[in-house]
């Protein structure tokens, strides 16, 4: 009798998942997705919101890739409760769904921090498709929108710069002494700092929004613990995000922060899986479990989970932590163990050419890095690239640490010689060459060509 997977979620692990699994099983399959939203990737978003792509083209998945794939779509609904011992879930409509798999892929959502106001007209997340399309339709009838960002950590700095490619007027409030607590130390942040302000950008760090009024017309008056009052036409909150487990309640599935999973992304129940925002997974190098809320460790989770419900054992190596971004023209990335106080560090910064490089070593491996330059400088280099494939490996620098250190802007060296991108191009996630995705937009292929320089890259022979 085929077996039936049920998939909670429509996000990278769950389109991934579902792929995997009609790659790999022996045997047809029933699939059932259940998600209270279109299966989209939330890192596109920003695209929308910046005016460079259409809604349309922030979805994974559609009508067609579905049939293709043979999956049963339950969308808009949403999973109230699992029952691991009876093998079902109870949908918040009434329905109650068997499962031989299951897999949680429920993603997070935005804290909600107890500030006065946060019910106002204009406050609000900016995390979902409806809260981007609340806050285009919000700003369509202003000239120059001012924005107050509740927030500065990663996810925020993603929405901010797209607010700032609409030219909008941009106020950041963070509670913590500098930007991006989570992703770059206080020498690194003291750059974006700078930066923002050479951009235009207001920031106020190390303070928190006592409340937020009604000011005049639409706009909305925000105060400061100091006593200092901002006006903005709207207000963005994003101070940080939760798993969503609250559909685990009296499951007994096991939660820590998040969904504790082993390296086949399975539960406490060995036929229930987790992955991505929600799961706590294994990390690379390390006996210990993490949980990494980014696309790329979605994506991984996805596939292997994806394969072992098919049937075919994978055992995952672990994430790896890693963060880059654009903060309105600056590139800042930092990768594994960036904030280890005890580790030798070798760091180069020049804070008037907006240029910082910290190396974290552990004797002669390299455990962490954090990159920060202007995207000519950053991101024309493979410095970067580089570092991360580095640490995936766990490379042992030996004698070329001591270049290094001399020359902490030659990585290429070491790299090559280290034969880096030999390992890197001798492992596989599932045991077997990836493919790409099989959903495309309206069905079209690529139609741009790749260059001479990049077609060696992205043969097929």
């Amino acid at each position: 009798m085929a077996q039936h997977h049920i998939i909670i979620g429509g996000g990278p692990v769950a389109t991934n998942a579902i792929e995997t699994i009609r790659e790999f099983e022996a045997n047809g399959s029933q699939i059932t997705l259940i998600c209270d939203e279109p299966a989209h990737s939330r890192m596109a978003l920003p695209y929308w919101l910046a005016d460079q792509i259409p809604r349309e083209h922030t979805y994974t998945a559609d009508d067609d890739f579905y049939q293709r794939l043979n999956v049963e779509t339950r969308i808009p609904e949403r999973v109230q409760s699992i029952d691991p011992g009876a093998s079902t879930v109870q949908l918040a409509g009434g329905d109650a769904l068997q499962f031989d798999n299951l897999l949680i892929a429920t993603g997070s959502s935005p804290l909600s921090p107890p500030i006065p106001g946060l019910d106002l007209p204009g406050v609000q997340s900016l995390w979902s498709l409806a809260d981007t399309e609340s806050l285009l339709n919000e700003a369509n009838s202003l000239k120059k929108p001012r924005v107050l960002m509740v927030g500065a950590g990663f996810i925020g700095f993603i929405m901010l710069n797209a607010m700032y490619k609409r030219g909008w007027q941009l106020t950041v409030v963070e509670r913590e002494a500098h930007v991006l607590p989570r992703m770059l130390n206080a020498s690194a942040a003291g750059l974006v700092k700078s930066w923002l302000a050479a951009k235009g950008v207001g920031l106020h760090s190390g303070t928190t929004v006592s409340s937020i009024s009604q000011g005049d017309g639409s706009s909305k008056v925000v105060e400061l613990e100091s006593g200092e009052k901002i006006e903005a036409d709207v207000v963005i909150v994003a101070t940080g995000i939760l798993p969503n487990v609250g559909l685990l309640d009296g499951s007994g599935i096991t939660t820590d922060e998040g969904i504790v999973v082993n390296d086949l992304m399975q539960t406490n129940f060995p036929n229930i899986y987790a992955g991505g925002d929600v799961a706590q997974g294994p990390v690379l190098h390390s006996d210990q479990t993490a949980m990494h809320p980014i696309q790329p460790t979605a994506v991984d989770h996805g596939r292997i989970a994806g394969a072992n419900m098919a049937g075919h054992e994978v055992h995952y190596p672990g994430s790896l932590l890693m963060n880059v971004l654009d903060v309105c023209g600056l590139q800042c990335a930092s990768f594994g163990e960036w904030s280890d106080s005890s580790a030798e560090a070798i760091t180069i910064s020049n804070a008037g050419g907006y240029v910082y490089r910290d190396m974290l070593w552990r004797d002669d491996e390299m455990i962490g890095a954090i990159f920060i330059g202007r995207a000519g400088d950053l991101g024309m280099l493979t410095d970067v690239g580089m570092v991360k494939g580095i640490l995936q490996t766990g490379t042992r620098f030996g004698e070329w640490k001591a270049h290094v250190k001399e020359n902490p802007f030659d990585i290429r060296r070491p790299y090559t010689a280290l034969k880096v991108a030999q390992q890197l191009a001798g492992t596989t996630l599932l045991g077997r060459a990836a493919k790409p995705r099989q959903y495309r937009f309206g069905g079209h292929e690529a139609t741009v060509p790749p260059n001479p320089s990049h077609k060696v890259y992205v043969s097929t022979k």
